[in-house]
């Protein structure tokens, strides 16, 4: 039997450049609230509806009365980055089989592409998979450094990257599945040592290395659209278009 698959799902932000009153993750994509997109596709990877939890801040009950009271909701009341909105899930996570971290706001993601994810991170024992694409411009994502035999060695964002690191052109999509016993033992351990004053989810990774508790991997999609996330009027009709071409 397959062991439990939970998903975290971030749904905090308020999403300014949508230049709306809406918390951004309920704005609709051909009249489904976009979370309800990750949520599906969670469930088409093996979650079940109770082992899926919304990480929620800006407007809170809305997003509850938008989603409805089968899932589990955490609440992020200051915004403080993506490890600290982990970090307020922990409990949910607990030590039980895996957990996949999913943003709210991929209208694109599917659930064959996430239970390929589940599989792969199986099949390997990994501690951690991490969810990436090639892209012709990597601009503005974080890189996924790889050695010369190709293992996973950091992921490093673009105001971090040296010149040659800037060169790579495998990106995060800020998308992943841990061990869950692995992560609530990383998010115990990171902390806001850094300019911004901010919680990395990806801080995570380093420590599980550093600390030698598993492998980290990565599993590289052919379809790039996927990962693309949603901050705008603009790229919600362009989401919109993929998806209606989809069904075609």
């Amino acid at each position: 039997m397959m062991e439990r698959v939970k998903a975290v799902i971030l749904a905090a932000g308020k999403g300014t450049r949508m230049k709306s009153e809406l918390p951004k993750v309920i704005h609709e994509a051909l009249g489904k609230p976009m979370v309800k997109y990750s949520i599906d596709a969670a469930m088409e990877a093996g979650a079940e509806i109770s082992d899926v939890c919304l990480v929620v801040g800006h407007k809170a009950d809305l997003v509850k009365e938008v989603v409805g009271d089968q899932v589990s909701y955490v609440l992020q009341e200051e915004q403080l980055g993506t490890g600290h909105a982990v970090k307020c899930a922990s409990d949910f996570i607990g030590g039980e089989g895996m957990t996949m971290i999913l943003c709210g706001d991929t209208p694109l993601i599917t659930g064959n592409t996430l239970k390929a994810l589940v599989d792969v991170h199986v099949k390997e024992g990994n501690a951690i998979t991490v969810l990436t694409a090639k892209v012709d411009d990597p601009t503005g994502y974080g890189r996924i450094i790889k050695d010369s035999w190709g293992k996973f060695v950091k992921i490093v964002e673009q105001k971090d990257a040296t010149l040659e690191e800037q060169r790579v052109d495998e990106i995060n999509s800020g998308m992943y599945i841990f061990d869950s016993a692995i992560l609530s033992k990383a998010l115990s351990k990171i902390t806001n040592d850094n300019a911004q004053g901010e919680y990395y989810l990806t801080d995570t990774i380093e420590i599980v290395k550093s600390e030698g508790w598993g492998e980290v991997a990565t599993l590289v999609i052919s379809d790039v659209d996927e990962i693309k996330g949603v901050n705008s009027p603009e790229q919600l009709i362009e989401a919109e278009e993929i998806l209606k071409n989809r069904s075609c």
